[in-house]
């Protein structure tokens, strides 16, 4: 069974840099799929369960390519939720890698839908995000209690400012 080729990227990132602790170089020629800008997570789930899981919400990088090599390594060695990823366990976790379109205001939760829409939660610097279509995050409310809880502000809070995307999943 093939992978999507982004899939494949992040695997080859984290086997790479578990082998010689250096991030993946861009080739000098990429394809069209690899030249666009785009905020990408990178999640890593052993067993059905969350390993790690981190990323951008907006381009950082100069391509999607180089967003996938360093995002798939930030989630395999620098989630502070899960000691780092080893080289023995690497065959027995699946990825997905989350492309992220531009986030747009929300002015009503009535805009919202956990399973089409990720959010992003602000007050302040501080600023959480949760991908859409999470098990178990059912409802809008859910979702954004787990956001704020994620941005250290009080789930009762809704002085916030609020933003909604929606994310192309790769597996």
């Amino acid at each position: 069974m093939s992978n999507h080729p982004y899939v494949d990227l992040a695997r080859k990132s984290i086997e790479y840099y578990l082998k010689t602790g250096k991030p993946l170089k861009s080739p000098s020629e990429l394809s069209d799929d690899f030249k666009i800008k785009a905020g990408v997570f990178v999640s890593l789930k052993k067993k059905g369960l969350l390993r790690g899981c981190i990323g951008t919400f907006m381009p950082t990088r100069d391509n999607i390519f180089e967003e996938i090599v360093i995002n798939a390594i930030s989630a395999s060695q620098e989630d502070p939720r899960f000691p780092k990823v080893n080289p023995d366990e690497l065959s027995e976790i699946d990825i997905s890698v989350d492309v992220l379109s531009e986030p747009m205001m929300v002015n009503d939760i009535s805009e919202l839908d956990p399973k089409k829409f990720g959010v992003i939660v602000s007050k302040g610097y501080k600023r959480g995000l949760l991908l859409p279509d999470i098990e178990g995050v059912n409802t809008v409310q859910e979702q954004l209690r787990i956001t704020k809880m994620k941005a250290g502000i009080n789930p009762d809070d809704n002085d916030i400012e609020l933003y909604k995307f929606t994310v192309k999943r790769y597996k």
